[in-house]
């Protein structure tokens, strides 16, 4: 049987080439995350503090942003919070206790005037800083309150003259019935004409009690007062925040 021929072509020593293959081209980077939302700061809170006086514990509430008092009286501080306007309402309340309330930088003075009012100093209440929301009429009854002297009293009708409406003597009466922050705007020592107590948001013993310590009514007395003529000249008419219009 023949042979096949032998080829003396010559062998090629070149590389092999490896198959040609096709990478899979990279992932895209994934999209950075946008940062999260700062948290919303929280809301402002209440300074509460409760403080003996001889008519009994008086609750008050204040800014600590500025010390002002907002609302006080002679109830809790649950029911006196309750009373601020919606705008100061839903602000969690801090309420001080023990030694807390007179290293409170921004309640400090307030405690300290009610504790000398409590101790004997009539006047003391009378430059603590308070801020209630009402219109011009109310503002200038409250300023007219605040100028009463410690130990002295005025009619309903002297406060509405003093306030500049002479013959809005209700009115004047419901100025008195909407003070938020008793005894430091002193509703306390205004009186029916002819010396008669008349009415007080906190009960009349209460109001008697407030003016038998300020010394404008003995304990002899029975709750009959003189109608005292302050000799008080009218008032101008305060500025009114932009809340109050």
């Amino acid at each position: 049987m023949p042979t096949a021929p032998i080829s003396t072509a010559p062998i090629s020593t070149a590389p092999i080439s490896a198959p040609h293959t096709h990478s899979a081209p990279a992932p895209a980077p994934a999209p950075a995350r946008a940062p999260a939302p700062a948290p919303a700061p929280a809301a402002p809170f209440l300074l509460a503090v409760v403080l003996p006086t001889p008519a009994g514990p008086l609750a008050v509430v204040a800014t600590p942003e500025d010390g002002v008092v907002r609302a006080s009286g002679f109830e809790s501080v649950e029911r006196t919070a309750h009373r601020l306007p919606l705008e100061l309402r839903d602000r969690a309340v801090r309420e001080l206790t023990g030694e807390q309330p007179a290293a409170e930088p921004a309640i400090a003075g307030v405690v300290d005037a009610v504790r000398r009012y409590a101790a004997g100093d009539a006047a003391a209440l009378g430059s603590v800083p308070v801020e209630q929301h009402g219109g011009p009429f109310f503002q200038a009854v409250w300023a007219a309150m605040r100028a009463i002297p410690a130990g002295q009293t005025a009619s309903y009708a002297e406060l509405a003259a003093v306030a500049g409406r002479p013959a809005a003597v209700r009115a004047a009466g419901s100025a008195c019935a909407r003070n938020l922050v008793a005894p430091f705007v002193p509703c306390h020592r205004v009186l029916r004409t002819g010396g008669d107590l008349g009415g007080y948001y906190y009960g009349t013993a209460t109001k008697r009690t407030l003016l038998v310590h300020e010394g404008a009514l003995t304990v002899a007395a029975g709750g009959s007062l003189p109608e005292l003529d302050l000799g008080l000249e009218p008032l101008p008419a305060p500025a009114v925040p932009s809340h109050a219009r």
